[in-house]
């Protein structure tokens, strides 16, 4: 690579970082990391350990942001030290260690840049996902499957903790339903614009006549705050059911009937889990889940919203669509809302979708910013 073009990608990045510093602002998050060591340093900071806890969280990520900022910015003078001297003198291997270096602080950049876009409420919680089969009978079913897959794969990836919350196989292939709770860090600010309805289009391995077939599987995502939430649950209002566990693939599956289902009836919203040991703790995860569904619909109903409601019942079809993923005749996945693509499809479905993630923050931002 010519001195020139290494020059040139690093203005790039610098010009990026410059963007994502503007964001961050990290004067502002300096006091307000001085404001939260003050906090942590009272003698009585661990009465309330819920508080606490949330401090302590917010505090780390913004020790975190601060310490990739002074990193970057140290990095990208090293850069521009060691391009100075290969302007001197040319030397093959500073050339390639720059060209290294250069892409590495690019992905550090961009992964700073991302987390610049996570500023809403309850970007940095755990997230709730759930996947229901929409039309197209089995296919439907093994697109889902296939969904879930992709989501696991791409948490995975993250160093995300899973946890398959319920999970409903269907008769023939494939999955009815699935819940999934995925813990870390930004989990659900990651995962908030995967929301809606995906559409499948193949040549169905389950047609004899090898027929192009769609498919559509929905996709829901709300924060886990159901342990955080205040919201008022009449008994009355519930119905509970019990029943035998399913299993999810190889995972063991109980013999009791521990696995159970919420629905509260004024809303029609439906929570199951069947992930713990006994029906007791089963129990208090669904109240959780249903809290946290509760709340985001009342959120929802507020702003006045109603086709976002999280209990509502919409057909799983042509409305509604966020993604299409065509495997036959030609190869191609594309976002509805921001445009981005990629013919790729496999990658996508082993769970490489950051570029999708990352496509839908920045125009959400941007749609926020025009709002205003």
């Amino acid at each position: 690579m010519l001195i020139q073009e290494l020059k040139e990608r690093l203005e790039n990045i610098e010009t990026k970082f410059i963007t994502v510093k503007e964001i961050l602002k990290p004067e502002i998050l300096e006091k307000e990391l001085e404001e939260l060591d003050y906090e942590m340093g009272k003698p009585d900071f661990w009465r309330d350990t819920k508080k606490a806890q949330e401090i302590s969280t917010k505090r780390n990520s913004i020790a975190e942001k601060l310490e990739n900022l002074r990193n970057i910015e140290n990095r990208l003078s090293e850069i521009k030290d060691f391009l100075e001297l290969l302007e001197i003198e040319y030397d093959e291997e500073t050339e390639k260690e720059i060209e290294k270096e250069l892409k590495e602080v690019e992905k550090v950049v961009n992964e700073l840049e991302l987390k610049s876009l996570l500023s809403e409420e309850y970007d940095t919680k755990n997230a709730i996902l759930t996947l229901q089969a929409g039309s197209g009978g089995v296919e439907a079913c093994d697109w889902t499957e296939m969904l879930l897959r992709m989501y696991l794969r791409w948490a995975e990836k993250k160093g995300f903790q899973i946890e398959i919350v319920d999970y409903q196989p269907d008769d023939v292939a494939g999955i009815k339903s699935a819940t999934v709770l995925i813990k870390g860090l930004y989990a659900y600010g990651y995962l908030k614009g995967e929301q809606g309805v995906h559409r499948l289009v193949r040549i169905s391995p389950f047609d004899a006549n090898k027929r192009r077939h769609t498919s559509f599987a929905a996709v829901s995502v709300i924060p886990d705050i159901g342990n955080e939430v205040k919201v008022e649950i009449r008994d009355e209002d519930l119905r509970i059911d019990t029943f035998r566990s399913s299993g999810a693939g190889g995972q063991h599956v109980n013999t009791t009937d521990s696995a159970v289902r919420i629905v509260h009836i004024p809303t029609g919203i439906t929570v199951v889990c069947q992930s713990e040991r006994s029906q007791i703790q089963n129990r208090a995860k669904a109240m959780e889940m249903l809290k946290a569904k509760l709340y985001q619909y009342e959120l929802q109903k507020q702003k006045e919203k109603q086709k976002e409601l999280e209990g509502e019942k919409k057909e799983i079809g042509w409305g509604n669509q966020i993604r299409s993923y065509v495997f036959q005749p030609y190869q191609l996945v594309k976002d509805l809302r921001t445009g981005y693509e990629t013919g790729n499809v496999q990658s996508v479905m082993d769970g490489n979708i950051d570029e999708f993630i990352q496509s839908y923050l920045k125009w959400r931002a941007k749609e926020k910013k025009d709002e205003r």
